[in-house]
């Protein structure tokens, strides 16, 4: 730990802050942006790849960052994060063309991932484990924050501005946090092992690589029984396959090091971050697709449908870092926390066409509560049972596998959700009515309907447009025809209630075996100082002995 100035740690924890809050703003920000940007830019087949590049970078760099943290020091690797990450930002601003927006927002990403792995593992560096939790809840609720403060935002630059402003408002905001830090911040020396693994570090990027491109093309840009997604699951269970023999038995100092999964407290805490961000991920996607289709709320910002569950979370987020930070245990309060993230989301599935608005704030506050007890905890717990010099990889291995649980999840739920649009949708597709329903007077393919273009036709737009042929009718048919048509997208809401709370119960059982592992989560006393060893080793036998990775 170092021995400065409480003052001066709190100025340096909001300079780190304030650099997370930029990563962690942006992807909501410039998603309310992309209509505009794709407008401006003629771009519309290359959108997904906006978001894609980011999300590929970001969890890429993660680990590897993390490393290199423990090798180099926190603050050279966090300045240039930083630094990374702004000048993405610029060049994104200024790009003129929708490949350059691309290759910008993969450098952009690069400079995030790294950003927050290594600002979870300065808040290492400055507070012993026991100090930690009050600090891991803050930066828990700037997480929160930014989901509903980043869409707010997002509009209003694009609406009042420019959607470059999306981007050049990191700029000013990043400058000032890299002065502070480069001001406050002392050098932390890393440790004095220099060997850097490239063979590792390529390998785990290239397999990672795969398979996030396959969990993100699967079932959109591709089928996922396609050449190309199977191709790239093979790709990567290959890369990932020597990956795994290169750190075991060849890497002198691993990127990764496969002798952190012998201590269960490691793995028991990335089991369970990976199953949580894989169903919180997962279904919350589509809690504002059910707000605005099912419950017919006309707020189209995410943010402001999702205000219940944000609202819920800050707070037990800060309240649970300080009860972690006075008492020195996390069990219970993890327990907790996973107890009401599956209740919440259990609760989420018995949602249908007659819940109002309340029954849904309900749910999703105990959701948000749940997440915000159980969730910052785990960068504690895995900080403190390991010394200090694994700090960096064992933080960002917590980000990494949240990261790909969240992918997963996203995939997963949304190919689930699809085909059961298309079992609840059988009866529908029979319906005469069918052909009021689509823009150009034309019956639409209900066994094969997307989520998206169920959204097309329960829109506003559509139900006019179906409305004004109904308008037509002479008179004595348009009141029967007119009570048909609200039958028929009743039939349609009904079906979309159905398949969302369906993912819900899905979500709700896999989250349920994060909390039934919790039980399982190994506890001990968190630590005063840096100088002490765990009192678990790091393959679960009391004492101090660390388990030293095979090299051969």
């Amino acid at each position: 730990m170092i021995q400065l100035p409480i003052r001066q740690k709190i100025t340096i924890m909001l300079a780190v802050m304030s650099g997370m809050l930029l990563a962690a703003l942006d992807q909501t920000i410039v998603s309310t942006a992309l209509p505009r940007i794709v407008s401006d830019l003629h771009g519309l087949n290359s959108l997904s790849w906006v978001v894609t590049a980011y999300l590929l970078t970001s969890t890429i760099s993660v680990p590897i960052a993390g490393k290199l943290g423990d090798i180099f020091g926190r603050k050279k690797l966090l300045l240039s994060a930083i630094t990374i990450f702004v000048a993405g930002s610029a060049l994104s601003g200024l790009s003129q063309d929708m490949t350059q927006l691309i290759i910008f927002r993969a450098i952009q990403g690069v400079g995030a991932g790294a950003l927050m792995s290594t600002s979870f593992a300065v808040i290492g560096d400055l507070f012993s484990p026991a100090e930690r939790g009050r600090w891991q809840g803050m930066i828990g609720a700037v997480f929160g924050l930014s989901s509903v403060v980043g869409p707010l935002i997002g509009g209003y630059l694009t609406d009042h501005a420019s959607w470059r402003w999306n981007f050049y408002i990191n700029v000013p905001v990043g400058i000032i946090a890299f002065t502070m830090i480069t001001r406050l911040m002392p050098a932390i020396p890393g440790s004095k092992r220099q060997s850097i693994d490239y063979l590792g570090a390529g390998l785990l990027a290239g397999g990672l690589s795969s398979l996030m491109l396959a969990l993100v093309w699967g079932g959109n840009q591709y089928a996922w029984t396609s050449f190309h997604v199977l191709g790239l699951f093979a790709a990567s269970a290959m890369l990932l396959g020597y990956f795994v023999q290169v750190e075991a038995r060849h890497a002198k100092d691993p990127i990764l090091p496969l002798d952190l999964f012998r201590n269960s407290i490691f793995s028991l805490s990335m089991l369970i971050v990976f199953l949580v961000g894989m169903a919180m991920f997962g279904a919350l996607l589509y809690i504002p697709l059910f707000a605005q289709d099912v419950l017919g709320r006309t707020a189209t910002n995410s943010g402001v449908i999702m205000m219940p569950m944000v609202l819920s979370m800050v707070p037990t987020s800060i309240i649970t870092g300080q009860i972690v930070s006075r008492t020195g245990k996390y069990k219970k309060i993890t327990v907790f926390g996973m107890a009401m993230v599956t209740a919440g989301i259990l609760w989420l599935s018995t949602l249908n066409t007659s819940s109002n608005n309340r029954d849904l704030a309900v749910r999703m506050i105990v959701a948000g509560i749940g997440l915000g007890v159980a969730m910052p905890v785990f960068n504690l717990v895995v900080q403190n049972a390991f010394p200090q010099s694994r700090l960096g990889v064992v933080t960002a291995s917590v980000q990494l596998f949240r990261s790909i649980g969240a992918t997963v999840g996203v995939a997963m739920m949304g190919s689930i959700l699809n085909n059961r649009l298309t079992a609840h949708l059988g009866h529908v597709a029979s319906d005469p009515v069918n052909k009021l329903a689509a823009h150009a007077g034309k019956a639409v393919d209900l066994a094969h309907l997307k989520t998206n273009e169920l959204q097309g036709l329960l829109s506003a737009q559509a139900q006019h447009t179906a409305t004004a042929h109904i308008a037509k009718l002479p008179p004595p048919q348009q009141h029967p025809t007119l009570a048909s048509y609200g039958h028929f997208v009743a039939g349609l809401k009904d079906a979309l209630a159905s398949s969302i709370s369906e993912l819900f119960l899905i979500s709700g059982a896999i989250v349920s075996v994060a909390f039934f592992a919790a039980w399982f989560l190994r506890e001990i006393p968190l630590r005063k100082g840096h100088d002490h060893q765990p009192l678990v080793s790091e393959g679960g036998v009391p004492g101090g002995a660390v388990a030293k990775p095979r090299t051969r």
